[in-house]
């Protein structure tokens, strides 16, 4: 087999083109690859008629062309990378990667490989990002505007100030939303605090907090409870309700809840917890009220016991309520969550200081422990000066 055979069949084989230009602009040799890639005698290229042919115009052809004769004008001797859409004697059309170089003083040669079905897959990909794109534009602003339906059912520092002078809240959602909320509420002879943990984070977390929002609406200011362990036996009762009402099956997602009420005549506080126990800071001294280990929402059928403790309180007592967040952040040196009992401590320094450099504090000691890691949870710490 002649060596010219042989080239022309791994040309075809490798769906390549080889087409020398001279410097008048003319091509003088186009492989015989050209009939079974393009569907053209190499001799109907020649010339003048590779850039009438190949092209969906005469201005697109003589633009490539000039660019080509620059190299001429240049003289440089590296090898030149171009793409170029062709089109074929059936009216389609093809890409085709090109390295140009030197073959002599007068010569070009280019070699061009077929990228038709890498330029398709590109293109789909490139679509297929574009709608990604759009439905990630519409998923944030979903959640944007989730967030300010969020941001408008929470209480704001300025009406709490009116019920706890000296407070703080530090609410640091891990995503945009958030699955931790609080709710504070005043009638003639009681506070209220109640801060809820529900089940998840993001936008499951979210949508089961505005299900705590409306249900401790229900108890609180309908209902008109007042005892935090009746709190919880009836919050209890309404998310059950709440989100298993109309279907057969039975959900699974419930809520971590503290509920604390201070009278304001005795400074007596009631306290209740639904797997979230409450810290309270005396003296440097940390006494801690345990939760009951039971969740709101269904928990396979047990009969729920929600006990409620008491307390008197004194002047200068800081009291803290929280979700499971902060000591559930992995983060230090052998990337461990940061854990209770390192919390409490935290919590106990921090009694020290005023509310603003508590919450301050906060943040600071949570970022310092997490450094690059990803935050873990919904993060929310309350804190109140008695």
């Amino acid at each position: 087999m002649e060596t010219m055979e042989l080239q022309d069949i791994v040309l075809n084989k490798l769906n390549t083109l080889v087409v020398v230009l001279n410097n008048q602009g003319h091509i003088e040799y186009v492989s015989r690859s050209a009939q079974t890639i393009l569907g053209y005698q190499p001799s109907e290229l020649l010339g003048n008629n590779w850039w009438e042919a190949t092209r969906f115009s005469m201005p697109e052809g003589e633009k490539v062309k000039s660019k080509l004769m620059q190299l001429f004008v240049n003289r440089s001797n590296s090898v030149h990378h171009f793409e170029h859409l062709l089109k074929t004697s059936y009216g389609n059309e093809k890409w085709f990667s090109w390295n140009v170089s030197y073959l002599s003083d007068w010569q070009l040669v280019g070699i061009g490989m077929d990228v038709t079905d890498k330029k398709k897959k590109e293109k789909e990909l490139d679509q297929k990002n574009a709608l990604l794109h759009e439905k990630h534009l519409e998923i944030t602003d979903s959640i944007r505007y989730a967030k300010r339906i969020q941001k408008s059912i929470l209480q704001s520092k300025d009406f709490i100030n009116k019920m706890f002078a000296e407070h703080f809240v530090y609410y640091k959602p891990k995503d945009m939303v958030s699955g931790d909320y609080y709710f504070f509420h005043e009638d003639s002879a009681y506070k209220y605090v109640i801060a809820v943990d529900c089940t998840g984070h993001g936008v499951p977390g979210a949508m089961m907090s505005m299900v705590a929002n409306s249900i401790i609406k229900e108890v609180l200011l309908n209902k008109k409870l007042s005892s935090p362990s009746q709190i919880l036996y009836e919050m209890d009762r309404e998310l059950y309700k709440s989100i298993n009402t109309y279907h057969n099956e039975i959900s699974n997602d419930g809520m971590d809840a503290a509920v604390i009420c201070i009278h304001k005549a005795t400074g007596r506080m009631h306290y209740s917890g639904a797997l979230r126990s409450i810290i309270i800071v005396r003296d440097q001294n940390l006494i801690e009220m345990r939760a009951n280990r039971y969740p709101l929402g269904f928990y396979k059928d047990v009969n729920k016991v929600f006990q409620e403790q008491v307390i008197i309180l004194q002047p200068r007592d800081h009291i803290y309520l929280f979700s499971d967040g902060y000591s559930d952040q992995f983060g230090g040196e052998e990337n461990r969550k940061f854990n209770s009992r390192q919390f409490k401590e935290l919590l106990r320094t921090l009694a020290g200081m005023c509310m603003d450099e508590q919450e301050g504090f906060l943040d600071y000691a949570l970022n310092n422990w997490k450094q690059d890691q990803e935050q873990t949870d919904d993060v929310m710490v309350i804190g109140i000066k008695i």
